[in-house]
């Protein structure tokens, strides 16, 4: 019978990887905690509808890339491809807004999109980021922007390129659409299927094409920093006045928008010198115009988010060691029939004290015993034989020194804590 494998653009993530996965994480928490933002865990599978109001129809996350399928009721069901339209319809159905004039939120979570696999880019992958729901400021937007740099140094992740730009609002935008697609109209047929697909909807996702025709296309195109509206620039230059304050190194990208439509005035982007083409670590901006979008009241609202693969790609890369060895504290070795029946008893006493210890289920001898001791990288070996049961002591070796002792019964405990302490 022919074995069953996994599903393309997935990846089981194995023991001996578990813990670089783990050491993230808390350090994500951790970095979170300091800013003062709460995590937030939303269900897995959401409405279809929610992504297709939220994110844009238009957009090749709704259009093309989201795991959508019906449930028995035959209502549509979407695994969430993205986390910020799941975090407002959270925060709107259960009224958070009540609980604080401003709710800070961040996630760790798994999403879900059916695109082409390559590094760092799988059809499972994970998130994190966060969300500041209800501040206007941009000093929000600022704040947003350093937390994520926060996370990457407590990494100790390096060789990062901060973009901003600002997008506009509904007061602005239209004018620049109208200059944008006079600018596009006369080259339109040399533009991808896709840019033409946006041309009359969101002519503003044409700039965030990645085709090398389009892209040149765009190199002359009309810059939304040079149609801001008063308020759109006045916020936009606040921003840039703070990063500057904050000692916080940009650059100014006039064509980034990001790929979803939810976004209004500032917009930005991490990359890493690390990656190739596909550099971005890290996204973001603010999004006033959601939170009425999925039937809520006015929300100003800003946040990013970071893939967790590609963070892990960057780095390895850097030759960052994120998490210590996984190592065995101590091996329980027993020779004979009797020491076999007792070596259980110190195995629970060994780990009711919080030591990580192991023993042989196979009844292999002492050799095979040690060589198994080796290969989990043991710091210690007890050797429980006959003439140990007869004395109520333990053989002790170190297996980095190679030195061997004997330990009482009743002194195990605290000696092996001793040891391990040291």
């Amino acid at each position: 019978m022919e074995a069953i494998r996994r599903i393309k653009g997935t990846q089981d993530i194995l023991p001996q990887e578990v813990g670089k996965w783990v050491a993230v994480e808390t350090k994500i928490r951790q970095t979170m905690n300091t800013f003062h933002f709460e995590e937030l865990r939303t269900p897995i599978f959401e409405k279809t509808e929610l992504f297709a109001r939220g994110i844009g129809q238009l957009t090749d996350i709704v259009s093309k890339e989201m795991y959508t399928f019906p449930d028995r009721s035959k209502k549509l069901i979407t695994l969430k491809p993205e986390m910020t339209a799941p975090i407002m319809r959270a925060y709107i159905e259960n009224k958070l807004y009540a609980l604080s004039s401003v709710t800070k939120l961040f996630y760790i979570a798994p999403l879900f999109r059916q695109e082409n696999p390559q590094a760092g880019r799988l059809r499972q992958f994970h998130q994190f980021g966060a969300e500041t729901l209800g501040a206007a400021s941009p000093d929000a937007d600022v704040e947003m922007i350093a937390l994520s740099l926060a996370i990457y140094k407590a990494l100790g992740i390096s060789g990062l390129t901060l973009k901003i730009n600002s997008v506009g609002d509904p007061a602005c935008r239209p004018a620049y659409r109208d200059t944008l697609k006079n600018y596009i109209r006369p080259h339109l047929n040399e533009y991808c299927s896709d840019c033409q697909r946006r041309f009359d909807e969101n002519p503003m996702r044409i700039l965030d094409c990645k085709n090398e025709t389009c892209s040149r296309l765009n190199e002359e195109a009309p810059k939304i920093s040079e149609h801001l509206c008063d308020d759109c620039q006045t916020h936009y230059d606040q921003v840039k006045a703070q990063l500057q304050k904050l000692d916080i190194p940009f650059t100014e990208d006039p064509y980034l928008v990001r790929g979803l439509d939810y976004y209004t005035r500032t917009v930005f982007e991490i990359t890493s010198d690390a990656l190739g083409a596909q550099n971005a670590i890290c996204g973001g901006g603010r999004y006033d115009l959601l939170a009425e979008e999925l039937g809520g009241q006015p929300t100003p609202a800003v946040g990013f988010a970071s893939g967790i693969e590609r963070m892990l790609m960057v780095a390895e890369k850097q030759g960052l060691i994120l998490a210590e060895e996984n190592r065995l504290d101590v091996y329980l070795v027993a020779m004979g029939t009797d020491a076999t029946r007792e070596i259980g008893f110190w195995l629970h006493q060994l780990r009711a004290a919080g030591i990580r210890t192991e023993r042989d289920y196979l009844g292999r001898s002492m050799k095979a015993q040690m060589r198994e001791a080796n290969k989990l990288k043991t710091r210690y070996v007890l050797i429980l034989g006959e003439d140990e049961l007869n004395n109520n002591i333990f053989s002790l070796k170190d297996m980095e020194q190679g030195e061997q002792s004997q330990i009482p019964f009743n002194e195990l405990i605290p000696t092996v804590k001793n040891l391990l302490t040291k």
